[in-house]
């Protein structure tokens, strides 16, 4: 009965893997995605979406990279309608973990479901930049108030996000010591342990905070006249992103009087290249059984930078160029969140092994070496790193801010492609005009219109 009983268990096991989501590439999905996207191709990339994504039941992903391929598009009010969907799924995580984090806490340091197979919960940092990209979509349409409420939900989600990781890398930590397991990912041999110490990556406080968040908030609160929240929106920016005289000059300027003809203050937004993709890399590692030690191939998420895009350091505002200053790196922040999640990573899969391993023994034991050829052929087959990410998420975010009559501006952005060049309507005394950069494209809302169908050539190499 005990023989049955197991090579059940290895039979549900074997199916289970067959037919779950742990075949799907969501890396081959989104990289054809990304590639119409960096043509200029939205409609392409948007039917690539849809053609992977049948099912009734959409997952966050989904909305995730529908509201940016739509904001890309143009349509601000189909944009923020998906995402008011993934927003939507957020809630619930945090509704969750309000009510009950222990519970939440232990599913996700649940070991024997392969992480492919979870219902992705999205990373912090996307979180955090949902409620981001959600303002710009406002304040591309000059909607300061509802820019407003985003932000408030980007702080609050920020302090959720905090409680949370805190208990759940100490308890990653606590079961990894009572497991014997060593969760160093710089024991990993061949895996690139110099992508997760870069000094960008480890200078960062954490995954989460985005300096641009930050400074967004500072600027819609100083819009508004709120300048007591201001200062704090300033203050952290510069905190998360020292030595970086843009933010320090916020603060200084946050309470001088403007001259009667001073303009408009403009907040050019240039979000540029596409977030990391994430791979699967295959090491063999020593997995200790009661038997003794077996060599087990184990596989680990490994980040692929984008580099289809040049971000330019400089954007021309009537033929005078306005330095553009980095804020933001979300390239650096998905690296910080896989370094710092990498510990429970390695905890779960070499746990997995090590379950498989002893359930094969056992089923040799008891005289079923099928049913344990089925469990190790299936393994092999289903042993992948989990791939998913929001990719269409800009890998970089940089600002200039300028002071501009009212009226139009000519706008040039010289891409690795040439220089592309909108017309920019001023009519606020403030204005956020948000620009998005994939390979040679650029995409641009609100207040930005292109002026030119095609690229054209720099009469020079001007620099600031």
């Amino acid at each position: 009965m005990a023989s049955r009983a197991v090579t059940a268990l290895a039979v549900c096991f074997a199916l289970q893997l067959a037919g779950c989501s742990a075949f799907r590439s969501y890396e081959h999905e989104l990289t054809e995605t990304s590639q119409h996207l960096a043509r200029g191709e939205v409609d392409a990339a948007l039917g690539v979406l849809e053609a992977n994504n049948d099912s009734a039941d959409k997952d966050l992903l989904y909305w995730f990279e529908k509201g940016e391929l739509l904001r890309s598009k143009g349509d601000l009010a189909a944009s923020q309608k998906a995402w008011r969907q993934a927003d939507g799924i957020i809630f619930q995580w945090e509704e969750a973990m309000k009510a009950d984090p222990g519970r939440y806490l232990a599913e996700a340091g649940a070991y024997l479901a392969n992480d492919r197979v979870r219902r992705y919960q999205g990373y912090d940092y996307e979180k955090v930049m949902l409620t981001t990209q959600m303002a710009l979509n406002d304040l591309a349409l000059n909607d300061f108030d509802a820019a407003r409420t985003e932000i408030r939900k980007t702080h609050e989600r920020e302090a959720l996000i905090a409680e949370l990781r805190d208990q759940q890398y100490l308890d990653s930590e606590e079961e990894a010591e009572r497991q014997g397991i060593s969760t160093r990912f710089e024991d990993l041999r061949g895996y690139p342990v110099a992508s997760l110490d870069a000094p960008e990556v480890v200078n960062l406080k954490n995954s989460y905070q985005s300096a641009f968040s930050h400074y967004l908030a500072g600027f819609v609160y100083e819009a508004l006249g709120e300048k007591g929240l201001a200062a704090p929106g300033y203050r952290q920016a510069a905190e998360l992103r020292p030595g970086t005289p843009l933010l320090e000059q916020a603060l200084l300027d946050l309470d001088a009087t403007p001259a009667a003809d001073a303009g408009s203050d403009v907040l050019l937004v240039l979000q540029s290249g596409l977030a990391p993709a994430r791979d699967s890399l295959r090491i063999p590692l020593p997995v200790p059984l009661d038997s003794g030690m077996i060599i087990s191939t184990l596989s680990f998420p490994l980040l692929r930078d984008d580099t289809s895009t040049l971000t330019p350091g400089f954007i021309e505002v009537d033929g005078a160029p306005a330095a553009l200053t980095e804020l933001s790196s979300l390239r650096a922040m998905s690296h910080r969140a896989l370094r710092d999640d990498m510990p429970g990573i390695i905890l779960r899969t070499t746990i997995r092994a090590v379950t498989r391993g002893a359930l094969q023994k056992q089923l040799n034991d008891n005289g079923n070496p099928l049913a344990s050829l089925a469990v190790g052929i299936m393994s092999v087959a289903s042993e992948g790193a989990d791939e998913r990410t929001w990719r269409t998420l800009p890998g970089s975010i940089s600002v200039a801010r300028v002071r501009l009559a009212m009226g139009e501006h000519r706008l040039a952005l010289p891409t690795a492609y040439g220089v592309r060049e909108f017309t920019l309507k001023i009519d606020r005394p403030h204005q956020v005009v948000p620009l998005r950069m994939v390979a040679g494209q650029v995409y641009a809302q609100g207040a930005v219109t292109p002026t030119l169908p095609g690229p054209r050539t720099l009469a020079s190499n001007q620099t600031p």
